[in-house]
């Protein structure tokens, strides 16, 4: 199936980090890019699991924020399932949203291999917060290796 132009953002301006942003919710996407559009992120986004894991294949980003139900034949467990299972993207930190809050779906996420796991609704600010922190944290650990996407 193609990807639907409508909701894939290749990106803009180059910037720090990597951030792929896939929810099937256009208003949430659109609060999500707004939030961190102020930050140091080059910002992209999927509204389906296809484009989500074609994008993150292309791209690389540091962090996905990855809702769990998206529409198509790939969930965001799956996404989360094939990113993680890839040697080169093992490290990629992928924090999944959703409305799913029982105990059950966060050992769901977490075999998935989900880094971070926010039921909906949560604070986008608090979800910044701690993106910023796992992006400091990360090039604080770097041991000396150029990141592909620093400048």
């Amino acid at each position: 199936m193609p990807a639907n132009d409508d909701c894939v953002n290749p990106g803009t301006a180059a910037r720090k980090s990597r951030l792929l942003i896939v929810d099937d919710d256009d208003n949430l996407r659109k609060l999500l890019v707004a939030t961190f559009s102020g930050a140091a992120y080059e910002i992209h986004e999927a509204c389906d699991g296809a484009d989500a894991l074609r994008l993150a294949v292309q791209l690389r980003p540091d962090v996905v924020l990855l809702d769990v139900m998206l529409p198509g034949e790939l969930d965001g467990l799956e996404v989360c399932r094939r990113v993680k299972a890839r040697a080169d993207m093992k490290e990629t930190c992928i924090i999944l949203l959703t409305a799913l809050g029982q105990k059950r779906d966060l050992e769901r996420g977490e075999l998935a291999g989900a880094n971070a796991y926010f039921v909906k609704p949560f604070s986008p600010f608090r979800l910044l917060e701690l993106v910023d922190a796992i992006m400091a944290h990360s090039y604080r650990t770097d041991t000396g290796k150029e990141r592909e996407n620093a400048e």
